[in-house]
């Protein structure tokens, strides 16, 4: 059922970023959810692609989706997907290609199966807990890296300029990256060692971004290490730390500081 899942949402994935990547820099209409949260039409676009692809071919399984109206029926399903059409909307509309189509499949609150589709730069994150994960059909994994010292995080670029990483440049090096899914696919591939903040973060977040960085080895929880559970009444997580899995403590009592 999983390796089906995956072939249904991987293509679901690109044909919401061909979507997705029609309107980009392109004149589309930015409505806005509330502070500093822009709704686009490539948004609903993709949320539309997403829910016909995804609830067509398993209509039985529970949907939560930033973009639809939330209702109570996925609490009494087993298997939910979860889904950002489009992660990083803040930077799409500033022409910054650092967004994915986020897609995560959760099986009794745990997320087992994770897409994440950069459309602009065509990069596609795959994963099965258990079974490995993919960027581009090529197999990922995360940094050996056994230490803070020298280690890359990805960061919001609000957090940076806001000095919160000031004080462990000596340590760790920075690389401010939009969309929060996005990161969790960068840690995955090795190309940062962890992301974290201490901010909470919704479901549709981190969901497929979660899926992705355990099948590539890697670790996630919230900020207080403890492990995520999804599909709950609130879909808020407090906070996140995602990491290689080798400095995941250190990282969290990084945060703790």
């Amino acid at each position: 059922m999983l390796e089906r899942a995956l072939e249904v949402a991987r293509e679901a994935a690109l044909e919401a970023g061909a979507a997705i990547h029609s309107f980009y820099k392109d004149e589309y209409t930015v409505r806005d959810k509330g502070e500093d949260n822009p709704l686009t039409d490539a948004d609903l676009a993709a949320d539309a692609i997403l829910e016909k692809r995804l609830r067509g071919a398993f209509p039985e399984f529970g949907w939560l989706s930033e973009e639809t109206a939330d209702t109570p029926d996925r609490l009494t399903k087993s298997h939910v997907w979860i889904v950002d059409p489009l992660d990083g909307t803040r930077e799409f509309t500033l022409g910054i290609p650092e967004f994915v189509v986020s897609i995560g499949l959760v099986v009794d609150g745990r997320a087992v199966l994770g897409v994440l589709y950069n459309p602009i730069k065509e990069q596609l994150f795959t994963g099965i807990v258990g079974q490995g994960a993919t960027l581009n059909g090529e197999p990922i994994q995360v940094t050996p890296h056994e230490t803070l010292q020298g280690s890359r995080v990805v960061c919001s670029r609000t957090e940076m300029k806001k000095g919160w990483f000031d004080d462990f440049m000596d340590v760790l090096t920075p690389i401010p990256v939009g969309s929060v899914a996005y990161k969790f696919g960068l840690v995955a591939a090795g190309e940062a060692e962890s992301t974290f903040t201490p901010r909470p973060r919704s479901e549709w977040d981190i969901c497929g971004g979660v899926a992705i960085v355990e099948a590539a080895g890697g670790q996630c929880s919230d900020k207080n290490g403890e492990p995520y559970r999804f599909n709950r009444q609130k879909p808020l997580v407090d906070g996140v730390a995602v990491s290689n899995g080798q400095i995941h403590k250190t990282i969290l009592e990084l945060m703790d500081r």
